[in-house]
């Protein structure tokens, strides 16, 4: 399956909170969505309340009406508050690689 749309996230969690938000978006609804192609989650290796994703979706649209949903809005309500500010995202289309864990 193609991305057609895709982006990488860095989230900086309140101290303390990044094993939270690693625990939260390990368990997402996105990684059952049949139109979510890739959802990869890191953190930094020396701040472990910094945290990635890379997300790689169908479509723009895709995500969107994802996003629309009240599981995906549940979600976001439980993962603002263990963020200690705005997510930075920057465009990108994942196009292949290797996962093994």
């Amino acid at each position: 399956m193609n991305v057609g749309h895709g982006f990488h996230a860095t989230m900086t969690a309140r101290p303390g909170q990044g094993g939270a938000v690693v625990d939260l978006l390990l368990h997402a609804p996105s990684l059952t969505h049949p139109d979510c192609v890739v959802f990869l989650v890191g953190r930094s290796a020396t701040d472990h309340d910094t945290v990635h994703v890379t997300e790689g979706w169908t479509s723009a649209g895709a995500h969107s009406a994802f996003f629309a949903t009240a599981e995906a809005q549940a979600l976001v309500a439980v993962l603002q508050p263990l963020l200690a500010g705005e997510s930075v995202y920057t465009d990108e289309l994942p196009v292949g690689g290797k996962a093994a864990f």
